[in-house]
Formats: structure tokens, sequence, C-alpha cells
């Protein structure tokens, strides 16, 4: 298949991964009407064309928290990402580096910290959720710095998680699931050998190095159900900023009234996101949220969006809209799957 756009990922993506993945990263909570309107939004907005005003020179170059970065992109963190690719964190990190801009680790990564940020340096960030269990959390911090990682992205809109039915249909939770991911697996022999059999171990990395025995994928929805603090104010948020002493960037605000609280946390960014529309169903999109934020924040913040972004014209309206730069969720996780690291090289080259 010839890839002459970032969308033409997607159908490689489908007809390559099982459908317990496939699902997984496509879709949303409930009816899917929040991550339907991520896209559908930016779509809907027209750009104004202006002709003959004589740009000699694009120069997409940015900084970010004090980063240089080549454009204004950053891989968003999204769980899992080794299963769609063999030890697809570190593939993926690898592509941002050679990009110039950052990748974002998710908690529950299955490369652990110390594997992605050996080999990509100071351009990961990690993200970490708001959890029960506060020991994880200072470990996963202690090994971040350790590992020379210098920017942490709290996500705060995960209280519990989301209602995604396609998960238990699919097979990634519910009834049979083990038996319905094998049936699929042995159906995507390319996946089951070079995932499946040599992508091991499959385990939530950051995870086990905290427990000291492996959490496999059919310990991961229990282990987020029992983990995830529904009680969780901005004022528990405060030992977040007293424990790390990097770059600290909030995910998850999605309404202006949070930005003070932000501000007033000392955090030095914000994302403007609803999850990719996988938690809260029925709200905002994110490009219609993002103007107002970006007036709220006036600069004292550098303020990131994602959810629902696909391709560079999705970039340049967050832009025009008061976005300092964009997360890719989904978009890129479709290259990763096609194509590995050279696939999300060649997604980035497309979108920049």
């Amino acid at each position: 298949m010839i890839i002459s756009s970032p969308e033409d990922f997607h159908a490689v993506a489908r007809r390559k991964l099982p459908r317990f993945l496939f699902d997984y990263i496509e879709g949303g909570a409930n009816a899917e009407l929040t991550a339907n309107r991520n896209v559908s939004d930016l779509q809907s907005l027209v750009l104004r064309q202006r002709v003959l005003r004589g740009s000699e020179q694009i120069d997409l170059k940015t900084s970010i928290l004090g980063q240089s970065m080549s454009s204004p992109l950053v891989l968003a963190p999204v769980g899992l990402t080794g299963m769609y690719a063999r030890r697809g964190e570190a593939q993926a990190a690898r592509a941002a580096q050679r990009a110039g801009i950052p990748y974002t680790l998710s908690t529950v990564s299955v490369c652990p910290i110390e594997e992605v940020a050996k080999d990509a340096g100071q351009s990961v960030w990690f993200q970490l959720y708001v959890l029960k269990d506060r020991a994880f959390m200072r470990s996963a911090l202690d090994r971040a710095r350790a590992a020379g990682i210098q920017t942490l992205v709290f996500t705060v809109d995960m209280p519990v998680p989301g209602a995604r039915y396609r998960d238990a249909h699919s097979g990634m939770s519910g009834p049979n699931a083990y038996v319905k991911r094998l049936v699929q697996a042995a159906t995507h022999p390319r996946w089951a050998m070079s995932v499946g059999l040599f992508g091991r171990p499959h385990d939530l990395g950051n995870i086990s190095v905290y427990r000291g025995k492996r959490t496999s994928l059919s310990d991961y929805i229990g282990w987020l159900a029992e983990n995830f603090d529904p009680e969780i104010s901005w004022a528990d948020l405060e030992w977040i900023r007293d424990a790390w002493s990097g770059k600290l960037i909030i995910k998850g605000i999605l309404d202006s009234d949070d930005v003070q609280n932000a501000i007033l946390l000392g955090a030095d960014g914000i994302v403007v996101s609803n999850h990719g529309g996988r938690q809260l169903d029925s709200v905002s999109s994110t490009i219609k949220a993002l103007p107002e934020i970006a007036e709220t924040a006036n600069g004292r913040l550098s303020v990131l969006v994602d959810s629902g972004f696909r391709n560079g014209l999705d970039v340049v309206k967050a832009l025009c809209l008061g976005a300092d730069a964009v997360m890719f969720g989904r978009a890129y996780i479709y290259a990763l799957a096609a194509g590995g690291q050279m696939a999300v090289e060649r997604f980035l080259a497309l979108v920049a």
C-alpha cells in the first residue's frame, strides 16, 4: 500500500492488528460521541486563505518549557504501546528523538522507563496517573529522575476507568477474554510472531518493576480499577509539585476554570484533553474548549492540546486557536502498528 498521507496508516493497522488491540486504540467511552466530535469539530473549522503574502522561509522550530523542538508536535502517552509493535515504546521514542520532538511514556507501558530513556535521552517525557498507591507514584518519580527525564505529564482526567464497550466484545476485557485474544493472535500470524513471540515480556513494565513480579495484560484492567483514585482533589496534588523538581504538565484540562488551579499548583504547562474521548462521554471536543482555555492561560503556562488530531492541517488549526503544541496519540499508534519506528518517522514527516 502506498502511504501518501497520515491517514493511510489507519487501514494498514486495522489489517495487521488483532481486533482486541485495534478496537482498544480506536474506541472511545460509552457511545463514543466525544471521540467522534474531537475529529468532526476539527474538520468543520474553516481556514482563512490569503495569497501573495511573501512567505519566503518556513521555520517550524519552537520551544516548549525550555526544550527546543523541530516542530510543535509531541507524541502523547498511550497505554500498552508495546503491544502494537515489538517493544513499541522504545521504537516510538527513537522515532521522536530522530524527528527532534518529545515522546511521552505512559505509566502503563510495556517497556519500563529505563529501557525507553536509555536510547532516547532527554527527549522522553514521563506520564503519571493519580493513583491510590502513593508509594508506586514516588517510586516512578524517582526512577524517571534517575533515568534523566526532566518533564512530568500528570494525568488528572481518569479518576476511574471509562466505560469502553468495545473492549468487552473484542477480548481486551469481559468473558472469555484470554481465549478470544489467542484466537485473534492465531489469525494474525505476522503480529503473533513479531510482537506476540519476540516482543516479550508482555507486562506493564513500570508496574512490574515496582511490584517485583509480572503484571500481565490479564491483570491490566483489574489493576487500573483498583488503583485509580476518585477522591483526588487539587489540594492532594501539592505533594507532586514538591516531589518533582522538573517541569510539570497537567494533562486533562477541559474547562477554563481549572487553568487557575493549575497555575496555583505551580504547573509549567497544561494539556487540553478529554483523553481522546475515552473517559467521560458527551463532553466538549478539545478544539472547541481550546480558545477559552488559551485566553485564560494568557501566556502564564504552556498550552498543549490532544484528542482527535490526525494531520498537519489539524495542527495548524490548533496553533491558530492558541495552542503552543499538539500531542498525537491514536494517529501515531496506527503508524507504529503499520511499520514500527520507520513508519512513525514517516508519519511525523507527513504531519510536519
